[in-house]
């Protein structure tokens, strides 16, 4: 008997079937149960049959897998849709060695901890990298934004990128600059992992091949809309951020309404808005390149000027100023030695809600006159991804500015409009 086997195990006038468990000692069995609540058994008289034996061997999650392709059995009547895997929660579970969450799964072990996937469309899995999103860097999103590229390119209707929250909008917002797709590319995770009864792995990589299949091709987020298990909203993956530790519903749309939804009991995709890119109306194209020497830096009140010298060379500087985009006017003079000195700084404001003006106040036209970019209302996480693929990609300071000043996948609205 060994873990990963499903057991019955019988004890007194007990029975119970699930997953064999490692255990802290010698004297109990851990059975994992189907509701995903685990249950110690005294071993002294405990008689255990093992009804499947595990024969899958999902390793360390030490990123060894990268790269592996898989394939699952065609059928000529289904979309195709690549599941490429990051790691993160949706593709975890529990170390019980140290009782950590860690990223251990392949695509097709996604499929075997997800069977409602099945029936749905063709699948290729592919691993790109087995990592937690906090270990998330720049090299990965080009790793990932040429994998989506050759999977597209191979003939995937949709595109389900399964990534780790925490980063999530950071990567989606590099797949939007560096792709023109003429297919849907979907990230999707889950707050919670697969061991725990409250886990949104399920509905969320439902839904989300469910957008892949659809017909709004711009590089989403799908996660839960609400607590219950009813729908996933669709948010642009330049617009949305993670505004909750671990609530299912920790994604939002900042200053719009998400594009649209999926009914998870229909499997109804519904896009709410009319300013997207349809399926088929934009040529397949990379640019992956990036600039990473870029720093993002929040501005508190009483922040040293000489806090600043971490930019001191930088390519890149993405502010989060308060309010309309304002720092202290002692800070001014240094940000202009930076820009001077061939950094380029770029305004973003720290409200959630708004856009950047600094036409307004003092402070905000001597910025303007020392020559910081103003990011309008992009997001500055976004605003960082844009300004290392904007540098990377323009050929010099008025190209960078123009590019920082001008919408490319949604990033940066027209206007900034109250809604609920």
């Amino acid at each position: 008997m060994n873990p990963g086997d499903r057991v019955r195990v019988e004890r007194g006038d007990r029975t119970f079937e699930g997953v064999f468990l490692p255990s802290s000692t010698d004297d109990h069995l851990v059975v994992k149960l189907a509701g995903g609540y685990n249950v110690g058994v005294d071993r002294e008289d405990a008689a255990v049959e093992v009804l499947e034996a595990d024969v899958h061997d999902v390793g360390e999650g030490d990123g060894d897998d990268e790269g592996v392709a898989s394939e699952i059995a065609f059928d000529e009547d289904l979309p195709t849709i690549s599941l490429l895997s990051t790691g993160g929660t949706i593709a975890s579970t529990v170390d019980y060695r140290t009782g950590a969450v860690t990223a251990q799964f392949d695509a097709e072990d996604v499929l075997r901890a997800v069977p409602d996937l099945a029936g749905r469309a063709n699948y290729r899995g592919r691993v790109v990298s087995n990592i937690l999103s906090e270990n998330m860097t720049p090299a990965v999103w080009r790793d990932l934004a040429t994998a989506v590229y050759e999977e597209i390119e191979a003939g995937a209707d949709g595109v389900v990128v399964m990534h780790g929250t925490d980063t999530m909008q950071f990567t989606a917002s590099a797949l939007a600059f560096a792709l023109e797709t003429p297919v849907p590319i979907v990230f999707t995770g889950s707050q919670r992992s697969a061991d725990r009864p409250s886990s949104d792995n399920v509905m969320n990589a439902v839904c989300a091949v469910e957008a892949a299949k659809a017909d709004c091709a711009e590089v989403l987020v799908c996660m839960h809309a609400s607590e219950s298990d009813d729908v996933c909203a669709l948010h642009r993956g330049t617009r949305v951020r993670k505004n909750h530790t671990s609530r299912r519903d920790a994604f939002e749309t900042v200053g719009a309404e998400p594009l649209g939804e999926v009914d998870y009991e229909t499997e109804e995709v519904r896009v709410r808005r009319d300013d997207y890119r349809e399926r088929d109306e934009t040529e397949l194209a990379i640019d992956p390149d990036l600039e990473t020497d870029v720093e993002l830096v929040k501005f508190t009140p009483g922040m040293d000027p000489a806090f600043l010298d971490v930019a001191d060379g930088k390519a890149g500087l993405v502010l989060e100023g308060t309010g309309l985009g304002h720092v202290h006017t002692d800070l001014v003079p240094r940000i202009a030695e930076l820009i001077d000195g061939g950094t380029t700084v770029v305004m973003t404001s720290q409200c959630v809600e708004g856009r950047v003006c600094d036409r307004v106040y003092d402070t905000g036209r001597d910025l303007l006159d020392a020559g910081v970019i103003e990011a309008g209302d992009i997001l500055p996480g976004t605003a960082k991804v844009k300004l290392m693929w904007t540098l990377a990609n323009a050929s010099d300071d008025e190209a960078v500015r123009e590019l920082m000043e001008t919408s490319i996948a949604g990033d940066l609205q027209r206007r900034s409009v109250p809604w609920t």
